[in-house]
């Protein structure tokens, strides 16, 4: 009985669409007024003291164990659930009550090494199975209203390398490198000379073939080993989704070798997922999707960005576009669900889709932004063009 009533004091504020809750005993209870969007089913009552614990990660948790469903009329009803509770002054992702901090966690190199394959190395064929043909696993870039999911992480490609401004025969690094579409394309389109850097084995071996395959072992190589060890200078440095797994206690460290790999006036391009209202930790995320993960404050980055000598030229929020992205990720997802359900198990695809479009309404929300960062080594933007045309000339 306690249970229930917390519940319903919980899901009194909570949402700005109607939402209605069948609860395990039977009885139903609808939140606000008009046609439903959506229908959350407890099946099991979760302890009060779970709730309060960390009520993201008991209700996480409790989702994929198949204690909570959630149902509605067309795609992602999870995200619009989300996205009613993120929007809403009075819920209870909201309430300090049900908010509690994470213990601090470990970002030595060792640690980080097993966060990254824990998640990345899951293996190659599950992340091909949803991702686009480029492999690309970060936010696009919509030029168009039609684009392709595929010709929208080809845009982004291009549209981060053409911010850099890059002149052929230099050289460019790539911290993070994933799967190598990036700094392939800057090899083979831009005539750059090319080192991606990665702690995922999956990933490692997939680049190494994949610069065999084009013949592009005079230009392109790809290491496997913490970006913190590389003693090396580059003329341009990219980084896309890799500063929210360093960890808070190493945006410092991060900013700083960034700058310490770059040539002098050298320009560098970081990307990555970033809270305009400051930074935060999810427990669930941490615990079953990314381990050692910490979302930087949009204040917090760009002073790590000036403490390490760096000179900020240009910030561009892609928010709708990675909203976007994930909502793509998970329709194609559950195109495949079967399939990896046979391979993974129930629980994994219910993980993953909540995931997913707890990711998809975050974004919606504006609980998060993803920003890239055009950063020089020296005054800024000493040697890119006056005005930012040039970014957009590459890509009419």
């Amino acid at each position: 009985m306690l249970e229930k009533k917390l519940y319903q004091t919980m899901f009194a504020h909570s949402f700005n669409i109607p939402v209605t809750v069948n609860y395990w005993d039977g009885t139903s209870e609808t939140y606000g007024e008009g046609a439903v969007q959506a229908t959350v089913s407890i099946n099991k009552a979760i302890s009060i003291k779970e709730l309060s614990k960390n009520a993201s990660l008991a209700l996480g948790e409790a989702y994929m164990a198949g204690d909570i469903d959630v149902t509605g009329p067309g795609e992602r009803p999870i995200q619009r659930v989300l996205t009613a509770a993120y929007e809403s002054a009075g819920s209870f992702m909201r309430n300090k009550k049900f908010i509690k901090f994470l213990p601090k966690q470990s970002h030595t190199e060792s640690k980080s090494k097993k966060d990254v394959q824990s998640h990345y190395d899951i293996s190659n064929d599950f992340y091909k199975a949803w991702l686009d043909p480029t492999m690309t696993y970060s936010c696009a870039y919509f030029e168009h209203d039609t684009d392709t999911l595929e010709q929208a992480q080809i845009n982004k490609v291009h549209h981060i390398i053409n911010k850099l401004d890059p002149q052929p025969g230099k050289t460019l690094l790539d911290i993070g490198c994933g799967w190598g579409t990036l700094m392939l394309t800057a090899a083979k389109e831009y005539g750059l000379k090319v080192t991606g850097i990665t702690l995922s084995e999956e990933q490692y071996k997939y680049v190494q073939q994949r610069i065999h395959d084009d013949g592009l072992e005079d230009v392109a190589e790809v290491i496997l080993e913490d970006y913190r060890e590389l003693d090396r200078k580059f003329d341009y440095v990219t980084s896309v989704g890799m500063f929210e797994h360093v960890g808070q206690e190493n945006l410092g460290l991060y900013t700083q070798k960034v700058a310490d790999l770059m040539n002098d006036d050298g320009v560098a391009l970081i990307h990555g997922i970033t809270r305009q209202q400051g930074g935060a930790t999810n427990a669930w995320l941490t615990k079953y999707i990314f381990p050692g993960g910490y979302v930087p404050g949009l204040t917090e980055m760009t002073q790590h960005i000036v403490d390490a000598g760096l000179q900020i030229n240009d910030l561009e929020p892609l928010r709708r576009h990675y909203q976007r992205t994930t909502e793509i990720w998970d329709h194609n997802f559950n195109a495949k669900r079967g399939a990896i359900r046979a391979e993974m198990g129930k629980e994994f695809v219910r993980m993953w889709d909540l995931y997913l479009q707890a990711a998809a309404a975050s974004f919606e929300s504006g609980n998060i932004d993803v920003i890239q960062y055009l950063i020089s080594k020296g005054a800024s933007g000493k040697n890119l063009p006056m005005t930012r045309e040039y970014i957009y000339a590459h890509e009419q």
